[in-house]
């Protein structure tokens, strides 16, 4: 039998070099182990547990309550009910090659998750293999009706479908979106099927992402780590960034009804990107937001996604602090419902809506330094603390610095000189009094 060959090739202007690995199949035991190094140099976690301060918190909303993905919740006894009914979507045709695939796939997936996953390797491949093959298929039947069974648990139960997405949005249910790619290549697909599996993934999801879905088809299908991932890019701006004088802007000088106030007008944007925040010529555009009862889980757990991979930018946690700042009351959102930034969530407490953003802002402090990362929209900041158009009115309030303030931002009133008021009305008493008396004066001589 032929000994494989391996190539090593000098590139000369860059500093590494190219190894041409044969085709799977033919592997020695030392390229074997060579692609497992250059993977594990290569590959960053991205799947990680949640903050056990803010899990016990508020565990609803970041543990799965219906299904578990991936091997961070496999053995919850909560979680057993559809654990069975995996295996009903499991492609047995292809089944020898699903596990080939799986075994080549297996040490670069177990990399993705940050910790060590205390599993044999038959029982990650098995249920990376159950895991993916649910996936998939429960993808084609939301796609094809023509797929659905008339006893399928999934489809019959009133409400599971949109628990089930709940759940597979969350940080630690993910499996890498590379398993499913993979499996997807090999699986029967339905012949009335034309779609890609990042297609089939968007439509499942698309209800829970706001904008036009056209566009986010397109930021849907770029490289991603896993589902929740996918769901990120769809939220990235498509505007660019503008870029801050000075550093350390943190947040909006002002909440929506003081800058209202002080002659900045707040308006819908055209756009549907909810990134996408301008200000120019003293109007501050924001494309509208829909409040519903998994927003928050959904933002909960894309700022913990940022905040675990090292790779990943701060736009989320970015949005969330801007937004922070300019709802602080009621009033303020009452403001942004009237200019329909604020929309959908009649379901929902007012109350809950305008401390919506006080609460993730709160959170981020409890996990991290958030004065530290990066703040996507501090040119944008800058420039709306420094407008001084035509209809700019100084109000009376000022902005707390970043340093003296609790978890998020926090305007108060400036103490009013009450004792130079109290003589100012006094001495315009007197003047009237004067003038009175004046004109009686007057009369009385003169009559």
């Amino acid at each position: 039998m032929a000994t494989p060959t391996h190539q090593l090739t000098d590139i000369g202007v860059q500093d590494h070099i190219a190894i041409e690995i044969p085709p799977a199949g033919s592997y020695d035991p030392l390229v074997l182990f060579l692609k497992e190094k250059m993977e594990t140099k290569t590959t960053a976690s991205c799947i990680c547990r949640v903050n056990k301060k803010l899990v016990e918190k508020n565990a609803d909303q970041y543990i799965p309550q219906n299904i578990a993905i991936g091997p961070l919740h496999r053995d919850k006894n909560h979680l057993k009910t559809l654990e069975e009914h995996k295996w009903r979507y499991v492609f047995e045709a292809t089944l020898d090659k699903c596990v080939k695939t799986l075994r080549e796939l297996e040490h670069k997936a177990r990399l993705f998750y940050a910790e060590q996953i205390e599993l044999q390797s038959d029982e990650f491949v098995e249920l990376m293999l159950v895991d993916g093959g649910f996936l998939i298929e429960l993808f084609l039947k939301y796609a094809i009706k023509g797929l659905k069974r008339r006893g399928d648990y999934v489809f019959n139960t009133s409400g599971l479908l949109y628990e089930l997405r709940c759940d597979m949005l969350l940080l630690e249910n993910q499996i890498p979106y590379f398993i499913l790619q993979g499996l997807f290549e090999i699986v029967p697909i339905p012949e009335q099927c034309r779609l890609s599996l990042t297609e089939l993934a968007f439509r499942f999801f698309r209800s829970m992402i706001p904008g036009d879905h056209r566009l986010h088809l397109v930021k849907f299908g770029q490289e991603g780590n896993h589902l929740l991932d996918l769901i990120r890019h769809c939220f990235l701006p498509t505007l660019g960034r503008v870029k801050a004088k000075q550093e350390g802007q943190r947040g909006l000088p002002y909440k929506a009804t003081k800058l209202k106030a002080a002659g900045i007008k707040l308006k819908k944007a055209t756009t549907e990107d909810l990134l996408d925040i301008k200000f120019g010529k003293g109007v501050l555009e924001i494309p509208p937001i829909e409040v519903h009862q998994y927003t928050e889980r959904l933002f909960r757990n894309l700022i913990a996604f940022e905040q675990c991979c090292s790779e990943s930018t701060r736009h989320i946690s970015s949005y969330v602090l801007l937004m922070k700042s300019l709802v602080q009351d009621e009033r303020d959102t009452k403001l942004l419902k009237a200019k329909q930034i604020l929309t959908n969530y009649d379901v929902i407490e007012k109350k809950q809506v305008s401390t919506l953003f006080d609460r993730l802002w709160e959170d981020m402090n409890v996990t991290e330094n958030v004065s530290n990362f990066e703040f996507y929209y501090d040119g944008l900041c800058e420039e709306v603390k420094e407008y001084k158009g035509p209809s700019w009115r100084q109000p009376q309030w000022h902005w707390k610095p970043m340093k003296e303030m609790k978890p998020g931002l926090i305007l108060q009133r400036r103490p009013l000189p009450r004792i130079a008021t109290v003589i100012a009305v006094v001495f315009i008493l007197l003047v009237l009094v004067g003038a009175l008396f004046s004109i009686i004066s007057f009369f009385h001589h003169r009559f």
